[in-house]
Protein backbone atom coordinates (compact mmCIF):
# COMPACT_ATOMS: atom_id res chain seq x y z
CA UNK A 1 0.00 0.00 0.00
CA UNK A 2 1.57 3.24 -1.17
CA UNK A 3 2.41 6.35 1.12
CA UNK A 4 -0.89 8.04 -0.28
CA UNK A 5 -3.02 5.66 0.12
CA UNK A 6 -1.98 4.60 3.82
CA UNK A 7 -2.40 8.07 4.80
CA UNK A 8 -6.38 8.23 3.25
CA UNK A 9 -6.90 5.32 4.60
CA UNK A 10 -5.82 6.34 8.23
CA UNK A 11 -7.81 9.64 7.57
CA UNK A 12 -10.94 7.82 6.66
CA UNK A 13 -10.53 5.45 10.03
CA UNK A 14 -10.03 8.68 12.01
CA UNK A 15 -12.78 9.89 10.63
CA UNK A 16 -15.19 6.84 11.18
CA UNK A 17 -14.42 6.46 14.86
CA UNK A 18 -14.22 10.57 15.43
CA UNK A 19 -17.43 11.11 14.06
CA UNK A 20 -19.14 9.78 17.47
CA UNK A 21 -16.85 11.93 19.59
CA UNK A 22 -17.70 15.07 17.35
CA UNK A 23 -21.28 14.39 17.86
CA UNK A 24 -20.59 14.11 21.38
CA UNK A 25 -18.22 17.43 21.72
CA UNK A 26 -21.53 19.27 19.79
CA UNK A 27 -23.84 17.76 22.52
CA UNK A 28 -21.93 18.81 25.81
CA UNK A 29 -21.29 22.20 24.01
CA UNK A 30 -24.44 22.91 23.24
CA UNK A 31 -26.41 21.51 26.53
CA UNK A 32 -28.28 19.31 25.08
CA UNK A 33 -30.78 18.24 28.35
CA UNK A 34 -31.24 15.08 28.12
CA UNK A 35 -27.12 14.14 27.90
CA UNK A 36 -26.62 16.84 30.72
CA UNK A 37 -29.45 14.73 32.77
CA UNK A 38 -28.35 11.20 32.01
CA UNK A 39 -24.38 12.48 32.93
CA UNK A 40 -25.89 14.36 36.16
CA UNK A 41 -28.31 10.57 37.53
CA UNK A 42 -25.09 8.73 36.90
CA UNK A 43 -22.61 10.82 38.46
CA UNK A 44 -25.56 11.42 41.48
CA UNK A 45 -26.13 7.34 41.90
CA UNK A 46 -21.61 6.56 41.59
CA UNK A 47 -21.30 9.18 44.37
CA UNK A 48 -23.93 8.12 46.77
CA UNK A 49 -22.14 4.98 46.40
CA UNK A 50 -18.67 6.28 46.82
CA UNK A 51 -19.39 8.14 50.22
CA UNK A 52 -21.28 4.88 51.45
CA UNK A 53 -18.51 2.72 51.05
CA UNK A 54 -15.32 4.50 51.81
CA UNK A 55 -13.53 0.61 51.68
CA UNK A 56 -14.03 0.47 47.74
CA UNK A 57 -13.73 4.57 47.46
CA UNK A 58 -10.15 3.92 48.37
CA UNK A 59 -9.37 0.97 46.00
CA UNK A 60 -11.22 3.60 43.59
CA UNK A 61 -8.68 6.10 44.25
CA UNK A 62 -5.71 3.58 44.08
CA UNK A 63 -7.16 2.52 40.58
CA UNK A 64 -7.23 6.02 39.09
CA UNK A 65 -3.94 6.89 40.95
CA UNK A 66 -1.97 4.12 39.55
CA UNK A 67 -3.51 4.20 36.07
CA UNK A 68 -2.74 8.05 36.05
CA UNK A 69 -1.48 9.46 32.45
CA UNK A 70 1.61 10.09 33.87
CA UNK A 71 2.21 6.46 34.89
CA UNK A 72 0.35 4.96 31.93
CA UNK A 73 3.36 7.28 29.93
CA UNK A 74 6.16 6.39 32.05
CA UNK A 75 4.96 2.32 30.76
CA UNK A 76 4.93 3.35 26.96
CA UNK A 77 8.47 4.93 27.78
CA UNK A 78 9.16 1.22 29.02
CA UNK A 79 7.71 -0.24 25.84
CA UNK A 80 9.63 2.10 23.78
CA UNK A 81 12.98 1.27 25.46
CA UNK A 82 12.02 -2.71 25.01
CA UNK A 83 11.46 -2.18 21.24
CA UNK A 84 14.62 0.25 20.83
CA UNK A 85 17.14 -2.92 22.08
CA UNK A 86 15.20 -5.31 20.22
CA UNK A 87 15.85 -2.73 16.63
CA UNK A 88 12.78 -2.00 16.38
CA UNK A 89 13.15 1.34 15.52
CA UNK A 90 10.24 2.25 13.76
CA UNK A 91 7.58 0.59 15.67
CA UNK A 92 9.15 2.30 18.70
CA UNK A 93 8.53 5.90 16.60
CA UNK A 94 4.89 4.64 16.31
CA UNK A 95 4.10 4.34 20.18
CA UNK A 96 6.04 7.52 20.73
CA UNK A 97 4.06 9.12 17.86
CA UNK A 98 0.66 7.91 19.03
CA UNK A 99 0.96 8.67 22.49
CA UNK A 100 2.32 12.59 21.82
CA UNK A 101 -0.67 12.97 19.40
CA UNK A 102 -2.95 11.31 21.43
CA UNK A 103 -1.74 13.51 24.51
CA UNK A 104 -1.32 16.95 22.76
CA UNK A 105 -5.41 16.71 21.24
CA UNK A 106 -6.95 15.80 24.92
CA UNK A 107 -4.78 18.67 25.79
CA UNK A 108 -6.29 21.03 22.76
CA UNK A 109 -9.70 19.24 23.36
CA UNK A 110 -10.18 20.46 27.12
CA UNK A 111 -9.11 24.05 25.89
CA UNK A 112 -11.15 24.33 23.24
CA UNK A 113 -14.53 22.71 24.99
CA UNK A 114 -14.00 24.47 28.67
CA UNK A 115 -16.28 22.39 30.41
CA UNK A 116 -16.20 22.11 34.09
CA UNK A 117 -16.12 18.92 36.29
CA UNK A 118 -18.82 17.68 38.66
CA UNK A 119 -19.59 20.01 41.54
CA UNK A 120 -21.18 18.17 44.18
CA UNK A 121 -21.57 18.78 47.78
CA UNK A 122 -19.83 16.42 49.38
CA UNK A 123 -16.92 15.63 46.94
CA UNK A 124 -14.57 12.00 47.77
CA UNK A 125 -12.15 13.80 44.90
CA UNK A 126 -11.21 16.58 43.39
CA UNK A 127 -8.94 17.42 39.84
CA UNK A 128 -7.78 20.29 38.35
CA UNK A 129 -8.14 21.51 34.88
CA UNK A 130 -11.31 21.33 32.64
CA UNK A 131 -13.40 17.70 31.91
CA UNK A 132 -13.55 17.17 28.55
CA UNK A 133 -12.65 14.22 27.20
CA UNK A 134 -11.10 12.46 30.49
CA UNK A 135 -7.42 12.17 29.71
CA UNK A 136 -7.50 9.65 32.15
CA UNK A 137 -10.16 7.62 29.70
CA UNK A 138 -7.58 9.02 26.81
CA UNK A 139 -4.49 8.27 28.33
CA UNK A 140 -5.52 4.72 29.32
CA UNK A 141 -7.07 3.72 25.86
CA UNK A 142 -3.97 4.58 23.98
CA UNK A 143 -1.50 3.12 26.16
CA UNK A 144 -3.90 -0.33 26.39
CA UNK A 145 -4.17 -0.19 22.25
CA UNK A 146 0.12 0.63 21.83
CA UNK A 147 0.50 -2.71 24.31
CA UNK A 148 -1.62 -4.76 22.25
CA UNK A 149 -0.92 -4.19 18.78
CA UNK A 150 2.98 -4.15 19.75
CA UNK A 151 3.10 -7.45 21.81
CA UNK A 152 0.18 -9.16 19.80
CA UNK A 153 2.92 -11.31 17.68
CA UNK A 154 5.06 -12.22 21.05
CA UNK A 155 2.70 -13.33 23.46
CA UNK A 156 0.53 -16.91 23.41
CA UNK A 157 -2.73 -16.04 25.00
CA UNK A 158 -3.63 -13.41 22.89
CA UNK A 159 -7.24 -12.88 25.10
CA UNK A 160 -5.58 -12.48 28.14
CA UNK A 161 -3.48 -9.26 26.29
CA UNK A 162 -7.00 -8.20 25.33
CA UNK A 163 -8.89 -8.83 27.94
CA UNK A 164 -6.36 -7.09 30.09
CA UNK A 165 -5.92 -3.90 27.84
CA UNK A 166 -9.93 -3.51 28.19
CA UNK A 167 -9.96 -4.21 32.13
CA UNK A 168 -7.22 -0.85 32.52
CA UNK A 169 -9.42 1.15 30.30
CA UNK A 170 -12.45 0.43 31.68
CA UNK A 171 -11.90 0.68 34.81
CA UNK A 172 -9.29 3.71 35.01
CA UNK A 173 -12.66 5.62 32.95
CA UNK A 174 -15.31 4.16 35.69
CA UNK A 175 -12.90 5.35 38.36
CA UNK A 176 -12.98 8.92 37.64
CA UNK A 177 -16.82 8.84 37.45
CA UNK A 178 -17.18 7.14 40.76
CA UNK A 179 -15.07 9.81 42.30
CA UNK A 180 -16.99 12.78 40.70
CA UNK A 181 -14.23 14.42 38.54
CA UNK A 182 -15.75 13.61 35.60
CA UNK A 183 -18.94 13.39 33.83
CA UNK A 184 -19.57 9.93 32.09
CA UNK A 185 -19.44 11.91 28.29
CA UNK A 186 -15.99 13.13 29.55
CA UNK A 187 -15.13 9.69 29.98
CA UNK A 188 -16.63 7.90 26.45
CA UNK A 189 -15.25 10.87 24.40
CA UNK A 190 -12.22 9.99 26.10
CA UNK A 191 -12.44 6.22 25.19
CA UNK A 192 -13.61 7.12 21.65
CA UNK A 193 -10.67 9.97 21.20
CA UNK A 194 -8.03 7.28 22.36
CA UNK A 195 -8.92 4.21 19.94
CA UNK A 196 -9.58 7.19 17.31
CA UNK A 197 -6.01 8.13 17.43
CA UNK A 198 -4.65 4.53 17.74
CA UNK A 199 -6.49 3.24 14.66
CA UNK A 200 -5.21 6.19 12.21
CA UNK A 201 -1.29 6.01 13.43
CA UNK A 202 -1.44 2.37 13.27
CA UNK A 203 -2.84 2.48 9.45
CA UNK A 204 -0.54 5.29 8.63
CA UNK A 205 2.75 3.14 9.90
CA UNK A 206 1.51 -0.22 8.13
CA UNK A 207 1.01 -1.44 4.75
CA UNK A 208 -1.83 -3.87 5.78
CA UNK A 209 -5.23 -3.72 6.43
CA UNK A 210 -6.89 -2.08 9.97
CA UNK A 211 -8.34 -5.03 10.73
CA UNK A 212 -5.34 -7.37 9.99
CA UNK A 213 -3.31 -4.54 12.12
CA UNK A 214 -5.58 -5.79 15.26
CA UNK A 215 -5.66 -9.65 14.36
CA UNK A 216 -1.28 -9.89 14.11
CA UNK A 217 -0.05 -6.52 15.49
CA UNK A 218 1.48 -3.40 14.03
CA UNK A 219 4.78 -5.15 13.03
CA UNK A 220 3.77 -9.31 12.79
CA UNK A 221 7.38 -9.61 11.67
CA UNK A 222 8.82 -8.53 15.57
CA UNK A 223 8.89 -12.15 16.43
CA UNK A 224 10.98 -12.13 12.88
CA UNK A 225 8.81 -15.20 11.73
CA UNK A 226 6.67 -13.58 9.47
CA UNK A 227 8.05 -13.64 6.02
CA UNK A 228 5.79 -10.72 4.38
CA UNK A 229 7.28 -8.05 6.43
CA UNK A 230 10.37 -9.49 5.27
CA UNK A 231 9.48 -9.49 1.75
CA UNK A 232 7.95 -5.80 1.94
CA UNK A 233 11.27 -4.81 3.79
CA UNK A 234 13.34 -6.43 0.96
CA UNK A 235 11.00 -4.54 -1.74
CA UNK A 236 11.65 -0.97 0.24
CA UNK A 237 15.55 -1.31 0.61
Amino acid sequence: MRLGLRLTTAAVLAIAVLVPFALLAVLVVGGWPPLRDADAAVTDALHTWAVAHPGWRDVTVWLTNVFAPNPLRVAALLLVVWLVRRRARRLALWVVTTMVVGGVLGALLKLLVGRHRPDLLDPVARAAGYSFPSGHALNAALTAGVFVLVLLPVVRHRWALWTGAAAVTVLTGVSRIILGVHWTSDVVAGWLLGVAVVAATATAFTRRRLDRVVEQGVEPGLTGSDPDIAASRSADA
